[in-house]
């Protein structure tokens, strides 16, 4: 994952790449996109992501019947009722990141079991807040049953802005082959699949039932979550958002959790001039303040 650079490619870079592209697609039509995902999902996009944003919405335009991304966006910004609502959606999910795997990070959940271990005895919450395919929610799951038992009380919601891989995440499917799973997990949280479906693996139900899968937008000004969090994962999220932006989502996610609560954020990522709202507390790990 990237963070926000400055630099532009070179202008005749550029131009040579536009005479092999199927769509009309210049800087002016980039710099809307940049303005557009920006305004949707906080997003911010440098200006070495063009290849990127022509390749992901391509599609887009295909699909639409469009010939030409200044076309598109102005239908985009210019559409209309519950067919415009859709096609904003799949904009942005055109224009996520999504790079996950189970356990990543295991020092992280490490950590969240020994948390766990210290809240037990009360319900707990945890929101996993860039859900992609599900494999980190389910890592969750996994480790509250590991830490407390299969009787544990905690109830995970699992929220990502795109709604593709939510659907993925639900379904609770995977390779057999998937990263991060050993032996034992593979035995105690999943269903081997046979027949047809030989070489995937199924979420055991007792484990899916831990979880909430929604679609959430951080920018969104309505963040009615229910009861406050004890954890909050939200990993590699912030990278793509500018320091005003972090600070706005920090400061709501600071209001939905506990006093107590703590905040489990990707390793490139750095928190310490919200000091006021959260304290560092161990490798990438920060507690309400």
């Amino acid at each position: 994952m990237s963070a926000v650079l400055t630099s532009a490619p070179p202008a005749d870079l550029l131009a040579a790449s536009a005479a092999d592209r199927e769509f009309s697609f210049d800087i002016k039509d980039f710099e809307r996109v940049r303005s557009l995902i920006y305004q949707r999902a906080g997003i911010s996009l440098h200006e070495g992501k063009q290849a990127m944003v022509y390749s992901r919405l391509s599609r887009r335009l295909r699909e639409t019947g469009h010939r030409s991304f200044g076309d598109y966006l102005q239908w985009l910004e210019q559409a209309a009722g519950p067919s415009a609502e859709s096609e904003w959606q799949e904009f942005i999910n055109c224009l996520t990141t999504n790079l996950t795997s189970f356990f990543r990070e295991e020092h992280h959940f490490t950590l969240l079991a020994q948390a766990l271990k210290q809240r037990a005895g009360r319900p707990l919450r945890i929101w996993c807040n860039a859900a992609s395919t599900g494999e980190e929610p389910y890592s969750l799951a996994m480790t509250a049953v590991e830490a407390l038992g299969a009787s544990a009380n905690v109830k995970i919601l699992a929220s990502d802005i795109d709604t593709k891989v939510l659907a993925t995440a639900s379904r609770g499917v995977y390779s057999a082959q998937s990263r991060g799973l050993s032996p034992e997990r593979l035995k105690q949280h999943f269903l081997r699949g046979r027949g047809a479906n030989e070489g995937h693996i199924r979420v055991k139900p007792e484990l899916a039932r831990l979880i909430e899968f929604r679609t959430f937008n951080l920018m969104s000004t309505q963040w009615s979550l229910g009861e406050p969090f004890d954890i909050v994962f939200c990993r590699n999220v912030m990278i793509y958002f500018d320091a005003p932006t972090q600070l706005k989502v920090l400061e709501r996610m600071h209001r939905v959790m506990r006093n107590d609560g703590l905040l489990f954020v990707g390793h490139s990522e750095n928190f310490t001039e919200a000091r006021q709202l959260f304290r560092l507390r161990g490798k990438t790990v920060y507690e309400r303040v």
